[in-house]
């Protein structure tokens, strides 16, 4: 039986601030709908990724700025550049063992680690 994770919620205090930063980033959004008053789901999907965020409003009780996600991407090199074009501050490229990071912060201080493996070279 496979288990495979497909969203994850990520709290934010305003809903199309968060969504215009991570379209910026280069996430497809894939669904927006204010289902009733105080219920809004915002569905977010990086690119290559089977894996999505939610965003919204009644989503999670999570305080923003709280939720930490790393993803795997081919080149940690390029991903920043592609965030310093778009003007999203990230941190130098930081060589560890297990993988080359990037670091960065959506508007609401929620976290990213972008993680580039040598051994995974698409990501």
């Amino acid at each position: 039986m496979d288990w495979k994770i497909e969203l994850i919620p990520v709290p934010v205090t305003d809903v199309d601030r968060a969504k215009d930063f991570y379209v910026k980033v280069g996430f497809h959004a894939d669904h927006d709908h204010k289902v009733r008053e105080g219920l809004r789901f915002v569905q977010l999907t990086p690119p290559g990724s089977a894996c999505s965020i939610v965003l919204g409003e009644g989503i999670t009780d999570k305080t923003p700025g709280t939720q930490e996600i790393q993803v795997v991407v081919a080149d940690a090199a390029a991903a920043r550049e592609r965030l310093l074009e778009v003007g999203v501050a990230a941190s130098d490229v930081d060589p560890q063992p297990w993988g080359d990071f990037v670091y960065f912060r959506d508007p609401d201080g929620n976290s990213w680690a972008l993680q580039a493996i040598a051994s995974r070279p698409n990501g």
